[in-house]
Protein backbone atom coordinates (compact mmCIF):
# COMPACT_ATOMS: atom_id res chain seq x y z
CA UNK A 1 0.00 0.00 0.00
CA UNK A 2 1.67 3.28 -0.77
CA UNK A 3 0.73 6.42 1.45
CA UNK A 4 0.09 9.66 -0.12
CA UNK A 5 2.22 10.99 2.61
CA UNK A 6 2.63 14.41 1.27
CA UNK A 7 -1.28 15.35 0.74
CA UNK A 8 -1.95 13.29 4.22
CA UNK A 9 0.03 15.93 5.41
CA UNK A 10 -1.30 19.11 4.14
CA UNK A 11 -4.90 17.73 4.88
CA UNK A 12 -3.41 17.33 8.53
CA UNK A 13 -2.03 20.80 8.83
CA UNK A 14 -5.17 22.91 7.33
CA UNK A 15 -6.14 22.17 11.44
CA UNK A 16 -3.38 21.13 12.66
CA UNK A 17 -0.11 23.34 13.55
CA UNK A 18 2.78 21.82 11.73
CA UNK A 19 4.77 22.14 15.31
CA UNK A 20 2.41 18.85 16.24
CA UNK A 21 3.43 17.15 12.86
CA UNK A 22 6.51 15.67 12.92
CA UNK A 23 7.84 13.59 9.73
CA UNK A 24 9.72 10.21 9.45
CA UNK A 25 9.87 10.85 13.87
CA UNK A 26 11.98 8.28 14.81
CA UNK A 27 9.31 6.02 17.73
CA UNK A 28 12.79 5.14 19.79
CA UNK A 29 11.67 8.87 21.11
CA UNK A 30 8.75 8.29 22.18
CA UNK A 31 8.41 4.61 23.88
CA UNK A 32 10.02 3.80 27.65
CA UNK A 33 11.28 1.10 25.57
CA UNK A 34 14.07 3.56 23.47
CA UNK A 35 13.62 1.33 20.76
CA UNK A 36 11.82 1.73 17.16
CA UNK A 37 11.99 2.90 13.60
CA UNK A 38 10.46 6.30 11.98
CA UNK A 39 6.75 6.64 11.57
CA UNK A 40 5.50 8.52 8.90
CA UNK A 41 3.50 11.13 10.16
CA UNK A 42 3.63 11.43 13.83
CA UNK A 43 0.28 13.64 15.30
CA UNK A 44 0.59 15.38 18.95
CA UNK A 45 -2.69 16.67 19.06
CA UNK A 46 -3.26 19.82 21.71
CA UNK A 47 -7.80 19.15 21.55
CA UNK A 48 -10.59 17.02 20.49
CA UNK A 49 -11.28 18.49 17.36
CA UNK A 50 -7.46 17.70 16.30
CA UNK A 51 -7.52 14.07 17.27
CA UNK A 52 -11.36 13.93 15.31
CA UNK A 53 -9.51 15.80 12.19
CA UNK A 54 -6.76 13.18 12.57
CA UNK A 55 -9.23 9.97 12.00
CA UNK A 56 -11.38 11.77 9.73
CA UNK A 57 -8.12 12.56 7.29
CA UNK A 58 -7.18 8.90 7.80
CA UNK A 59 -10.60 7.50 6.74
CA UNK A 60 -10.68 9.55 3.73
CA UNK A 61 -7.01 8.72 2.52
CA UNK A 62 -7.03 5.01 3.41
CA UNK A 63 -4.69 5.98 6.20
CA UNK A 64 -4.07 3.35 8.87
CA UNK A 65 -3.28 4.77 12.09
CA UNK A 66 -1.96 4.17 15.30
CA UNK A 67 -2.87 5.80 18.76
CA UNK A 68 0.08 5.67 21.51
CA UNK A 69 -0.02 7.70 24.60
CA UNK A 70 3.33 7.82 26.30
CA UNK A 71 4.38 4.91 25.11
CA UNK A 72 5.22 2.74 28.31
CA UNK A 73 4.07 -0.26 26.85
CA UNK A 74 5.16 -0.18 23.52
CA UNK A 75 8.14 -2.24 21.28
CA UNK A 76 8.19 -0.92 18.03
CA UNK A 77 9.36 -2.87 15.18
CA UNK A 78 12.78 -1.42 13.52
CA UNK A 79 11.69 -0.32 10.69
CA UNK A 80 9.03 1.79 11.80
CA UNK A 81 5.03 2.36 11.49
CA UNK A 82 3.69 3.04 8.20
CA UNK A 83 0.88 5.67 8.06
CA UNK A 84 -0.30 7.88 11.31
CA UNK A 85 0.37 7.74 14.73
CA UNK A 86 -1.72 9.42 17.05
CA UNK A 87 0.30 10.61 20.60
CA UNK A 88 -2.14 11.78 23.16
CA UNK A 89 0.01 12.71 25.50
CA UNK A 90 1.38 15.87 27.31
CA UNK A 91 -0.69 18.35 25.24
CA UNK A 92 -3.95 16.93 26.02
CA UNK A 93 -3.42 16.58 29.84
CA UNK A 94 -6.12 19.07 31.40
CA UNK A 95 -7.35 18.34 34.51
CA UNK A 96 -10.34 19.57 37.19
CA UNK A 97 -11.56 18.18 40.55
CA UNK A 98 -14.62 18.71 41.98
CA UNK A 99 -14.80 17.68 45.60
CA UNK A 100 -14.37 13.85 45.26
CA UNK A 101 -15.08 14.24 41.55
CA UNK A 102 -11.74 14.52 38.74
CA UNK A 103 -12.27 15.21 35.60
CA UNK A 104 -9.10 14.75 32.93
CA UNK A 105 -8.34 14.56 29.83
CA UNK A 106 -6.78 11.12 28.63
CA UNK A 107 -2.63 12.33 27.82
CA UNK A 108 -2.24 13.13 31.62
CA UNK A 109 -0.01 10.95 32.97
CA UNK A 110 -0.71 9.07 36.30
CA UNK A 111 2.09 10.01 37.87
CA UNK A 112 0.48 13.33 37.77
CA UNK A 113 -3.01 12.82 38.34
CA UNK A 114 -2.21 10.27 41.17
CA UNK A 115 -0.18 13.58 43.28
CA UNK A 116 -3.36 16.13 41.86
CA UNK A 117 -6.05 13.65 43.70
CA UNK A 118 -3.55 13.85 47.12
CA UNK A 119 -3.34 17.22 46.77
CA UNK A 120 -6.93 17.57 47.35
CA UNK A 121 -7.37 15.31 49.77
CA UNK A 122 -8.61 12.63 47.49
CA UNK A 123 -7.62 8.37 48.20
CA UNK A 124 -8.04 5.62 45.75
CA UNK A 125 -4.85 6.61 43.46
CA UNK A 126 -2.16 5.92 45.51
CA UNK A 127 -1.54 2.63 43.41
CA UNK A 128 -1.22 4.88 40.51
CA UNK A 129 1.69 6.56 40.74
CA UNK A 130 4.49 4.29 39.71
CA UNK A 131 2.39 3.74 36.62
CA UNK A 132 4.19 5.09 33.39
CA UNK A 133 1.73 5.54 31.20
CA UNK A 134 -0.89 7.66 30.21
CA UNK A 135 -5.39 8.00 31.66
CA UNK A 136 -6.24 7.10 28.46
CA UNK A 137 -3.86 4.00 28.19
CA UNK A 138 -4.15 3.20 31.45
CA UNK A 139 -8.57 2.78 31.25
CA UNK A 140 -7.79 0.82 27.67
CA UNK A 141 -6.24 -1.76 29.66
CA UNK A 142 -7.52 -1.44 32.87
CA UNK A 143 -3.69 -1.02 34.62
CA UNK A 144 -3.18 -2.02 38.13
CA UNK A 145 -0.69 -2.11 40.42
CA UNK A 146 -0.26 -3.22 44.13
CA UNK A 147 -4.08 -4.83 44.37
CA UNK A 148 -5.60 -1.40 42.86
CA UNK A 149 -7.39 -1.40 39.41
CA UNK A 150 -8.35 1.68 36.89
CA UNK A 151 -11.67 -0.26 36.96
CA UNK A 152 -12.50 0.65 41.23
CA UNK A 153 -12.49 4.67 40.60
CA UNK A 154 -13.73 5.41 36.53
CA UNK A 155 -17.08 6.02 37.07
CA UNK A 156 -17.72 7.31 33.23
CA UNK A 157 -15.65 7.71 29.69
CA UNK A 158 -15.82 9.44 27.07
CA UNK A 159 -14.36 7.80 23.90
CA UNK A 160 -14.36 8.73 20.00
CA UNK A 161 -14.53 5.39 17.22
CA UNK A 162 -12.83 4.74 14.20
CA UNK A 163 -15.30 6.81 12.10
CA UNK A 164 -14.89 10.00 14.56
CA UNK A 165 -18.29 9.31 16.37
CA UNK A 166 -18.57 9.78 20.03
CA UNK A 167 -19.57 7.75 22.67
CA UNK A 168 -20.70 8.37 26.90
CA UNK A 169 -19.81 4.87 28.27
CA UNK A 170 -20.38 4.31 32.16
CA UNK A 171 -18.49 2.22 34.35
CA UNK A 172 -21.45 -0.96 33.60
CA UNK A 173 -20.65 -0.20 30.07
CA UNK A 174 -16.33 -0.35 30.08
CA UNK A 175 -16.92 -4.48 30.17
CA UNK A 176 -13.45 -3.88 32.04
CA UNK A 177 -11.14 -7.05 32.71
CA UNK A 178 -8.34 -7.98 33.21
CA UNK A 179 -5.71 -5.35 31.44
CA UNK A 180 -8.95 -5.00 28.80
CA UNK A 181 -11.79 -3.45 28.74
CA UNK A 182 -14.71 -2.33 25.60
CA UNK A 183 -11.98 0.94 24.74
CA UNK A 184 -9.53 -2.04 23.33
CA UNK A 185 -12.01 -4.62 21.98
CA UNK A 186 -13.86 -1.77 20.10
CA UNK A 187 -10.76 0.01 18.82
CA UNK A 188 -12.05 3.09 20.44
CA UNK A 189 -9.57 6.21 21.93
CA UNK A 190 -10.53 7.70 25.08
CA UNK A 191 -10.90 11.19 25.60
CA UNK A 192 -12.07 12.04 28.81
CA UNK A 193 -12.44 10.40 31.83
CA UNK A 194 -14.40 10.81 35.29
CA UNK A 195 -12.82 9.27 38.68
CA UNK A 196 -14.72 9.08 41.54
CA UNK A 197 -12.59 8.58 44.89
CA UNK A 198 -12.84 9.32 48.47
CA UNK A 199 -12.00 11.90 50.99
CA UNK A 200 -8.55 10.76 52.62
CA UNK A 201 -5.60 12.22 54.31
CA UNK A 202 -2.83 13.74 52.88
CA UNK A 203 -0.47 12.44 54.67
CA UNK A 204 -1.44 8.64 54.72
CA UNK A 205 -1.69 8.89 51.22
CA UNK A 206 1.66 10.18 50.63
CA UNK A 207 3.13 7.65 52.96
CA UNK A 208 1.75 4.89 50.90
CA UNK A 209 3.05 6.22 47.44
CA UNK A 210 6.68 6.34 49.23
CA UNK A 211 6.18 2.69 50.19
CA UNK A 212 4.95 1.77 46.67
CA UNK A 213 8.03 3.81 45.30
CA UNK A 214 10.58 1.61 47.50
CA UNK A 215 9.30 -1.35 46.61
CA UNK A 216 9.06 -0.65 42.92
CA UNK A 217 12.71 0.68 43.05
CA UNK A 218 14.04 -2.70 45.05
CA UNK A 219 12.46 -5.10 42.23
CA UNK A 220 11.98 -3.14 39.34
CA UNK A 221 15.22 -2.50 36.74
CA UNK A 222 14.24 1.36 37.02
CA UNK A 223 17.78 2.12 35.57
CA UNK A 224 17.38 1.17 32.55
CA UNK A 225 14.93 1.75 29.14
CA UNK A 226 11.97 -1.14 29.43
CA UNK A 227 8.53 -1.77 28.87
CA UNK A 228 7.42 -3.05 32.19
CA UNK A 229 6.53 -6.20 32.41
CA UNK A 230 7.09 -8.30 29.73
CA UNK A 231 4.65 -11.14 29.50
CA UNK A 232 1.41 -11.49 30.78
CA UNK A 233 0.73 -13.16 34.10
CA UNK A 234 0.02 -17.07 32.88
CA UNK A 235 -2.66 -18.27 34.91
CA UNK A 236 -1.45 -20.34 38.05
CA UNK A 237 1.83 -19.12 37.78
CA UNK A 238 3.98 -15.67 38.23
CA UNK A 239 6.01 -14.51 34.65
CA UNK A 240 8.98 -13.75 36.44
CA UNK A 241 9.09 -16.43 38.58
CA UNK A 242 8.78 -19.01 35.51
CA UNK A 243 11.65 -17.14 34.02
CA UNK A 244 13.82 -17.18 36.84
CA UNK A 245 13.26 -21.00 37.79
CA UNK A 246 14.59 -21.74 34.07
CA UNK A 247 17.88 -20.03 35.18
CA UNK A 248 17.32 -17.02 32.07
CA UNK A 249 18.18 -14.14 34.68
CA UNK A 250 20.95 -11.88 32.62
CA UNK A 251 20.15 -13.73 28.96
CA UNK A 252 21.35 -11.69 26.45
CA UNK A 253 20.81 -11.21 22.98
CA UNK A 254 22.26 -8.00 21.21
CA UNK A 255 21.49 -5.43 23.90
CA UNK A 256 18.50 -6.71 25.02
CA UNK A 257 18.38 -8.40 28.58
CA UNK A 258 16.50 -10.26 30.41
CA UNK A 259 16.75 -8.25 34.16
CA UNK A 260 19.04 -9.45 36.25
CA UNK A 261 17.06 -7.73 39.36
CA UNK A 262 13.72 -8.77 37.83
CA UNK A 263 13.73 -11.67 35.36
CA UNK A 264 10.38 -10.35 34.13
CA UNK A 265 11.52 -7.73 32.69
CA UNK A 266 13.30 -7.30 29.33
CA UNK A 267 15.30 -4.15 29.35
CA UNK A 268 17.51 -2.23 26.73
CA UNK A 269 21.12 -2.09 27.78
CA UNK A 270 21.73 0.96 25.34
CA UNK A 271 21.77 0.10 22.04
CA UNK A 272 19.13 -2.56 21.50
CA UNK A 273 16.99 -3.56 18.84
CA UNK A 274 13.31 -4.19 18.18
CA UNK A 275 14.31 -7.69 16.72
CA UNK A 276 17.19 -8.13 19.53
CA UNK A 277 13.96 -7.89 21.98
CA UNK A 278 11.58 -9.99 19.98
CA UNK A 279 14.12 -12.75 19.47
CA UNK A 280 14.66 -12.98 23.73
CA UNK A 281 10.87 -13.16 24.00
CA UNK A 282 10.85 -15.92 21.20
CA UNK A 283 13.53 -17.64 23.31
CA UNK A 284 11.67 -16.91 26.54
CA UNK A 285 8.80 -18.48 25.29
CA UNK A 286 10.19 -21.47 23.72
CA UNK A 287 12.22 -22.38 26.73
CA UNK A 288 9.33 -22.33 29.23
CA UNK A 289 6.93 -24.07 26.65
CA UNK A 290 9.21 -26.61 26.74
CA UNK A 291 10.15 -26.94 30.42
CA UNK A 292 6.31 -26.40 31.87
CA UNK A 293 4.09 -26.31 29.28
CA UNK A 294 3.11 -22.79 29.76
CA UNK A 295 2.08 -20.91 27.36
CA UNK A 296 4.04 -16.59 27.84
CA UNK A 297 2.19 -14.20 26.44
CA UNK A 298 3.51 -11.07 25.73
CA UNK A 299 2.22 -8.18 27.70
CA UNK A 300 4.07 -5.49 25.91
CA UNK A 301 2.04 -4.56 22.56
CA UNK A 302 4.63 -4.95 19.47
CA UNK A 303 3.93 -2.93 16.42
CA UNK A 304 5.27 -1.95 13.34
CA UNK A 305 6.38 -2.89 10.08
CA UNK A 306 7.92 -6.28 9.88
Amino acid sequence: MTIDIENVYKRLNRIIPSGQLLLNEPMKNHTSFRIGGPADILVLPANEEEIVHTLNVCNAFSVPIFVMGNGSNLLVRDKGIRGIVLKISENYNQIEIYDKLIKAQSGILMSTLSKAAVKNSLKGLEFANGIPGTLGGAVTMNAGAYGGEMKSVVSRVKAVDPMGNFHHLKLEDMEFGYRTSCIQTNNMIVLEVDLELEYGDKQESRSLMADLARRRREKQPLSYPSAGSTFKRPVGYYAGKLIQDCGLKGLRIGEAQISELHAGFIINLGNATAQNVIDLIKKVQEIILDKYGVEMVPEVRIIGEE
